[in-house]
């Protein structure tokens, strides 16, 4: 039976590069009730020198402080909340995006705003300063969160001392360094028309969508982009990163190297990972939480860059059962190397994800940044019909395969927050056996 796909969900786009090397991607939605603008640039925390560390996610914050023709963030913030407008914006390793989502009536209103704001902020010297508090806050807000700050040690495991390697928020030292020369520097190399990509989904006029985004970035910087230097890898062992904090439960994540965002075995990689966290009936939950009884959360996820990429399984656990769970999380890894997947768990769970992706963008927002993300990482830009089709072409022997690749003892790498004392030789047993 052919699949259905309604044609509400962003099928078509359409992609124009305009002479000073700006990029535009159009999504109509035509019976949609909103519109979102997306303005995303190469460039996140890769990016950075080590002296600079954070500034990439710290001059996301500074450019809702203000603009000359907006002087504060109240004046941003009141006009967008006039408007009944959804905004925010995000900083990742490699990308930096802003976003206004509203009725489409307002279209002209927030590509004004969201142009300004990335084209012209203020770095007041005394917002800066007090900016920095809040910066150090959601910093220590993350690191007493064990759930979200096991990602950023697992990723200084991976990566050590470069650029992949340090948080994307900085570190104090360096957030308190900042002053009102690093920001207009680093926008001056970096937010350039060559490197940036606009994003419209939703109810729009092609031709006005066009002219009205053409007009508000007419005086974006054509200078050079300063690019960024390649990742390392470096492991020849099983490598362990262990954090003492007095938790009531201990967080870990175990996980390998995969592959960069452009290589063909993502799609394998991610029916793959599915298999093992795509829902309730999925192996880690039923092996972990239903079977065990250890833990609340676990998930696998696939996170890919344009150079570099890893496979990671993630749980908050009881303290005493942490050793018991690395055992059971290698042996689902291994089985997978060492057994078939079945057809009938393989429909299963290309199933699951196409009905979450299809889920996943009934929003003008979440369509923005489906072909925003692939854009900005130089990938060839997929639809949800195409990206379904790579789902449904997966196979049982090429999962296997991927996992024989990358499931090696020598690839492990564990990151660890809890309570526990002197763990580490036992660890490093356990992986050594595990796969």
């Amino acid at each position: 039976m052919p699949e259905a796909f309604p044609v509400s969900n962003g099928m078509n786009f359409t992609k124009k590069t305009f002479k000073n090397g700006l990029q535009l991607i159009l999504v109509p939605l035509k019976e949609s009730t909103s519109v979102t603008a997306l303005v995303m640039v190469k460039t996140g925390s890769k990016y950075e020198e080590k002296k600079q560390a954070g500034l990439s996610h710290f001059l996301e914050h500074m450019c809702f402080k203000g603009t000359e023709k907006r002087p504060n963030a109240l004046a941003i913030t009141k006009e967008l909340d006039s408007i009944g407008a959804q905004y925010n914006a995000f900083t990742s390793h490699e990308y930096t995006g802003y976003y206004a989502k509203a009725h489409p009536k307002y279209l002209s209103k927030i590509i004004d705003v969201v142009s300004d704001i990335y084209i012209n902020p203020n770095f007041d010297s005394k917002e800066i300063e007090k900016e920095k508090g809040v910066i150090i806050e959601e910093m220590n807000m993350y690191q007493d969160t064990p759930a979200r700050y096991i990602g950023d040690l697992f990723m200084e495991l991976l990566y050590g001392d470069q650029p992949a390697g340090w948080g994307i928020i900085g570190n104090k030292e360096t957030v308190r360094s900042f002053g009102p020369e690093d920001f207009i520097k680093y926008q001056k190399n970096h937010y350039v028309a060559s490197a940036t990509t606009v994003i419209l989904a939703g109810a729009f006029d092609k031709k006005d969508a066009i002219k009205e985004v053409e007009k508000a970035f007419s005086k974006i910087s054509t200078s050079k982009k300063f690019n960024k230097i390649s990742v390392k890898e470096m492991q020849k062992k099983p490598e362990i990163l262990f954090k003492h904090k007095d938790t009531d439960q201990t967080h870990l994540m175990l996980g390998v190297r995969a592959f960069k965002a452009s290589d063909k075995r993502i799609p394998i990689l991610t029916v793959m990972n599915s298999v093992l966290s795509g829902g309730m009936s999925s192996r880690l939950f039923q092996k972990l939480r239903e079977e065990m009884g250890v833990c609340y959360y676990v998930r696998s996820f696939v996170d890919e860059y344009t150079d570099h990429g890893y496979f990671a399984v993630g749980a908050g656990v009881d303290n005493q059962r942490m050793e018991e769970v690395i055992k059971a999380i290698l042996e689902e890894l291994k089985r997978l190397k060492t057994e078939k997947i079945s057809e009938q768990e393989l429909k299963k769970t290309k199933d699951y994800l196409v009905g979450n992706l299809f889920l996943n963008l009934e929003t003008t927002d979440s369509l923005a940044e489906l072909y925003g993300f692939q854009n900005v990482l130089g990938l060839n830009l997929k639809n949800p019909k195409e990206i379904t089709q790579q789902i449904r072409e997966v196979s049982a022997e090429q999962i296997q395969k991927v996992a024989k690749e990358i499931f090696d003892k020598k690839n492990l790498n564990l990151a660890v927050i809890g309570k526990q004392q002197n763990k580490q030789s036992g660890l490093q047993e356990i992986l050594e056996k595990g796969l």
